[in-house]
């Protein structure tokens, strides 16, 4: 992708224009990570564009913005361009077409405005980004105040790119997003969601060796408390900062403690919905939490199954995909029977592992010990357990449905379904192992009710 963004710079410039990678590809660059798209900003206006590329799609075109298709990836080009009369917090009412330093000094923060030309390998500062990017500062460029007045998710984007970059936000763009952190609800659910997302991903670092202890996950979680942001868009998580927790079960403290531990163990290559199990599962202690008056240990009695529900509640609102929200919903409903699991009933046990859902519900459950006791017994039992299951692919399916047992002249009903459960319980019992044995079980029970 990088030799064909430098031959449509070449291109551009062959044609007589100025072209220039611009914002978050130049800044991925120079710090030696690799580039997810690159963004192109010249003074081509669209018609200009339009000539010059073959396929192009004009996504913005009055506003200067598009998308020219080649060597298999799309590559945004945008004319220079000013911005003026920020109205609703989030898009420009006026736009005219400028020069490069114009462009520059629209734009967010100092290390996304940098401009680089690929083809004399020459970088143009009008911002004071490289000296950012070495510091490895986030600082909005121009007074912080006006940047996020014209932007408010501006506000949630610099504690992203922080937690993503490893970088410190500078002091007055700190104390600014504090100050402006309650406009982050003028914002769309699913822009919102969408920083969320990136900011608890935890993917392969190409940086450095972190320059704080913590994860950048777990960074990202402190940083929102912090600013003032999490307070706005996830209340229920602010809750849980104060929210106790007994001693014996978590030496970690609050359950906010908990959390972030948890988010310091996602693994690299973690589901995507993971992260959110581990920030939802005890989501309802705050609301459920109790005081033994005689031992004074702390009780959340049912929490998992107000969680459950305050969790889908929560991903409705920041519209997540019907899919995820029940996979997440069904990890926090069930987190709390893993620790019973050694005692299980070998049926009961198997229903366990059998769920759709069980790998992101052991997964959460490892993060849960290691955000507390950091013990995985139970975690080693159950890995164990579903390796034997995969073993034994005859009890996955069930021995007979419910046309076996109308084959055997029984007749569809209440009484059916409950006897396919019957079955289906021996089986997990080890105590039905074959269709045939099954089936001679079923005639001798239909038998017994004849």
């Amino acid at each position: 992708m990088r030799s064909t963004a430098t031959a449509i710079i070449r291109r551009l410039q062959k044609h007589g224009f100025a072209a220039y990678w611009v914002g978050g590809c130049v800044r991925d660059f120079l710090l030696g990570r690799t580039p997810g798209d690159y963004d192109i900003a010249t003074d081509a206006l669209p018609p200009q564009v339009e000539k010059i590329f073959k396929r192009t799609i004009p996504v913005g075109r009055k506003f200067g913005v598009m998308i020219a298709v080649e060597g298999g990836h799309q590559f945004q080009i945008a004319t220079f361009r000013a911005e003026a009369d920020y109205k609703d917090g989030r898009r420009p009412s006026k736009v005219s077409f400028g020069d490069p330093k114009a462009d520059a000094v629209r734009r967010d923060f100092t290390i996304n405005g940098l401009f680089y030309d690929p083809v004399l390998n020459k970088l143009h500062d009008w911002v004071g980004g490289e000296a950012d990017l070495k510091a490895r500062i986030i600082r909005t460029i121009g007074p912080p105040a006006e940047r996020f007045a014209e932007d408010h998710l501006r506000l949630l984007r610099a504690v992203r790119l922080a937690v993503q970059l490893d970088f410190e936000i500078d002091f007055g763009t700190f104390a600014a997003i504090k100050a402006n952190a309650s406009k982050i609800k003028s914002i769309s659910a699913e822009r919102i969601r969408d920083e969320l997302i990136k900011m608890f991903s935890k993917a392969k670092s190409e940086l450095r060796k972190p320059k704080f202890e913590i994860s950048p996950v777990s960074r990202g979680l402190d940083l929102l408390h912090q600013t003032g942001l999490l307070e706005q868009i996830l209340p229920e998580l602010e809750a849980t900062v104060d929210c106790a927790q007994s001693p014996d079960y978590h030496p970690e403290g609050s359950v906010f403690n908990h959390l972030k531990l948890m988010l310091d163990h996602l693994p690299p290559d973690a589901d995507t919905a993971l992260p959110w199990a581990a920030l939802l599962h005890d989501i309802a202690k705050p609301v459920t939490a109790s005081t033994d008056p005689k031992t004074g240990a702390i009780h959340f009695y049912g929490h998992e199954k107000i969680g459950a529900d305050m969790a889908e509640q929560i991903l409705e609102r920041l519209r997540f995909p019907r899919k995820q929200i029940e996979a997440i919903v069904k990890a926090v409903r069930y987190h709390m029977q893993f620790k019973d699991a050694p005692e299980m009933r070998k049926s009961t046990l198997r229903r366990m592992l059998l769920r759709p859902t069980f790998p992101l519900e052991l997964q959460l459950h490892r993060l849960d010990c290691l955000g507390s006791h950091s013990r995985l017994d139970v975690y080693d039992f159950l890995v164990q357990q579903a390796r034997e299951l995969e073993k034994q692919p005859e009890i996955i399916p069930p021995l007979l449905k419910g046309a076996d047992l109308i084959a055997l002249g029984m007749k569809p009903g209440p009484a059916m379904g409950a006897l396919l459960g019957e079955i289906r319980e021996k089986q997990l019992q080890d105590e039905l192992r074959t269709k045939a044995e099954a089936k001679k079980w079923a005639k001798r029970k239909l038998a017994e009710v004849q």
